[in-house]
């Protein structure tokens, strides 16, 4: 229906290299029409976080060319870009932390002349047309991570944009802010405001998008109308070869005799964590399930000793544990947390060190002189045995894909003796393959003894791996069901607060 008008942007031929020897976009193309939302998708690695950043003038293409409104431009730099009238909001939230939130909707749009008054109604009207509230004098720091992507949807939509690229917009939101999202869209293109939509939720692509375009290895391999696409059939293009969902295993239920690796008794929080008790055996999969802001993150740095405000009892293996990380870490627990980039991995480090950096003493000549052999060797073998994507052990992390560079916070622990891993969001912003990837760490870690707390949005996800399923609403354990007895249909009612809750253990 768009074929007789003027394209809003297209991409012609583009390649893109890099010093490196990396090439990330060969002859890659895409055109995307006034009002439609076209979406993109492709495999970690697959040149999509490249092409966002030629569209918004992070990344100069090293060939081809990119045309606005019909007309050749040549974005140097991102202000260009959203001078021109493109938005991006990235998969890692770029906000300024230390502002409020109506001073980050509004940052770069609003100037010294537009009175404060007059801001609060704008936003107020902002905040209508995505039938959402949040406070605007909270700071952007205390957000939550899916808090912080609406901050900066509302900060796309105040500049008037006439392109909205989203990259992975919902990885870290529950059902509930997803559809806010998806209502967003869908007004806005009716209104002519077009989208390129960038997510790994295939279902969410097809059923919020126009057409589509997949790559693969950089190249446009597929494009057509949404309409003739179904998830298999979409799959199977990404890939190359066909792949089978994440297959959901009825795991049975750990032996009430397996020994007891993690103990929590009465752990409470002003961050809102209240009179959590629950314990984790050798071999178990434990998922908790609840919406944004129930406090499921909150109970995973509780027990891991990063919330300073917490107190209760938390042992391993029968023996207490200080409160802090690093007595957490010598007594023998990990956590990946939500946000890899600044909470797992130090960017300007490249991936030896970081998969080293937790347990640098015993890699160390007297525990106290790093001997960067050890360190590599270590890197080597986690790159072969988790399949990291990577010219090598020097490379950056911000080098890296996201599902690669989840492997990499996962390499950080597997070798230090860790019994109990703490997983918040783990396939967060990651395609089907490097989930299927992670989620059979998961499984592997516990049929070799440990115990695995998740945290995930996606209660598919905790189905697939998990053995038994601890529901939190407003803090608590509310409910507790063996995971093969349960279904997503009634952990989503269980945390909206709706049928009867199991007194968990």
């Amino acid at each position: 229906m768009h074929a007789a008008m003027v394209s809003l942007l297209s991409l012609e031929g583009i390649g893109k290299s890099f010093p490196n020897g990396t090439v990330a976009l060969k002859d890659a193309r895409l055109t995307v029409h006034p009002g439609s939302v076209h979406g993109l998708v492709g495999a970690n690695g697959a040149g999509k976080s490249t092409m966002i950043k030629v569209i918004a003038g992070a990344h100069a293409p090293t060939t081809g060319v990119v045309r606005w409104k019909g007309e050749e431009v040549d974005w140097r730099t991102p202000g260009a870009a959203r001078k021109a009238g493109v938005a991006t909001i990235m998969q890692h939230v770029p906000l300024a932390p230390t502002l409020t939130v109506l001073e980050n909707v509004f940052l770069g749009t609003a100037g010294p002349w537009r009175r404060p008054r007059s801001r609060r109604a704008e936003f107020a009207a902002l905040l209508e047309r995505v039938n959402y509230h949040i406070d605007p004098d909270a700071e952007v720091a205390d957000l939550a991570i899916g808090e912080r992507q609406m901050v900066a949807i509302l900060q796309a939509l105040a500049t008037g944009a006439e392109l909205v690229v989203m990259d992975e917009p919902t990885a870290s939101l529950a059902e509930g802010e997803r559809q806010v999202v998806f209502d967003v869209v869908r007004r806005l293109s009716a209104q002519g405001t077009a989208f390129l939509y960038v997510s790994h939720f295939l279902d969410e692509v097809l059923s919020l998008t126009d057409r589509v375009t997949v790559l693969r290895d950089g190249t446009v391999v597929d494009e057509g109308a949404t309409a003739d696409y179904d998830e298999d059939k979409l799959v199977q293009v990404i890939v190359g070869r066909d792949l089978l969902a994440v297959e959901r295993r009825s795991a049975a239920p750990v032996a009430r005799d397996a020994p007891v690796l993690l103990s929590v008794r009465g752990l409470s929080s002003a961050t809102g964590v209240r009179e959590v008790s629950f314990e984790a055996r050798a071999g178990e999969v434990i998922g908790f399930a609840g919406l944004l802001g129930s406090g499921r993150s909150e109970i995973l740095h509780a027990v891991y000793g990063a919330d300073s405000r917490a107190h209760g009892e938390v042992r391993v293996e029968g023996r207490p544990v200080r409160r802090s990380p690093r007595a957490a870490v010598a007594a023998g627990m990990a956590l990946v947390p939500e946000d890899r980039g600044a909470q797992g991995l130090v960017g300007t480090f490249p991936i030896w060190q970081n998969i080293s950096l937790p347990h640098l003493a015993s890699l160390s000549s007297g525990r106290s002189l790093p001997r960067e052999s050890a360190e590599a060797e270590r890197a080597e073998r986690a790159i072969a045995d988790l399949g990291i994507v990577c010219p090598g052990p020097d490379a950056l992390p911000t080098e890296l894909s996201g599902g690669n560079a989840q492997k990499v916070v996962f390499g950080k622990w597997l070798y230090g003796g860790a019994r109990v891993f703490m997983l918040d969001e783990p396939t967060a912003g990651v395609d089907v393959g490097a989930k299927a990837d992670i989620l059979e760490l998961v499984r592997a870690f516990a049929a070799g003894g440990g115990a695995v707390l998740v945290v995930s949005s996606e209660f598919e996800e905790i189905l697939a791996v998990a053995t038994r399923v601890l529901v939190v609403r407003e803090g608590r354990i509310v409910a507790e069901r063996p995971a093969h007895e349960t279904s997503e249909e009634e952990l989503l009612m269980l945390a909206n607060g709706f049928g009867e809750g199991g007194d968990p253990q």
